[in-house]
């Protein structure tokens, strides 16, 4: 199981690691590259095309700005794209969120919020449980897990604050 990782400028990679981290912590390999919508569309439409060939499963594509990365590599693979919107210094990343979200009918790209590296690490573990049960399996432990932590942390929190005039 592999996913291909792509950012549209080395700045991107502060929000893609934490990504990386999350496939880290599932076992899963990725492949992580630097390729430009705009400045390298022969690259991108390489890499998307041969993703299958070379063992992905699916792409996450993370840009800022004008991001059409995702919808690039939507365009040229079958595979499931995620798109993940980095918040730059124009709009807020807003501009990167419209750019994927607004794509045209028959290329899809699913789109996690702004900066929001962990869930599209999450959403593309999920899709790859649907082929490997043992990843569906690590997902229902990391969602319990995470509901035991905010248990703690409610039962915490209640201690240390408790309910006005008791």
């Amino acid at each position: 199981m592999k996913v291909g990782i792509v950012m549209g400028s080395k700045s991107d990679y502060g929000v893609v690691a934490r990504a990386e981290k999350i496939l880290d912590g599932f076992a899963v390999d990725y492949e992580t590259r630097i390729i430009s919508a705009h400045r390298t569309p022969s690259v991108a439409e390489e890499f998307a095309s041969g993703a299958e060939a070379n063992d992905i499963e699916v792409i996450i594509a993370a840009a800022g700005k004008a991001a059409h990365l995702a919808g690039v590599m939507a365009a040229y693979t079958p595979l499931p794209v995620i798109g993940l919107p980095v918040k730059s210094s124009t709009l807020d990343g807003l501009d990167s969120l419209l750019s994927i979200v607004q794509m045209p009918k028959g290329i899809p790209v699913a789109t996690v919020a702004i900066d929001g590296a962990e869930n599209a690490a999450l959403l593309a573990v999920q899709i790859l449980s649907l082929k490997y049960s043992e990843l569906r399996e690590a997902m229902r432990t990391y969602k319990e897990n995470m509901e035991r932590e905010i248990i703690r942390l409610d039962a915490e929190f209640s201690r240390e604050h408790p309910p006005v005039g008791e």
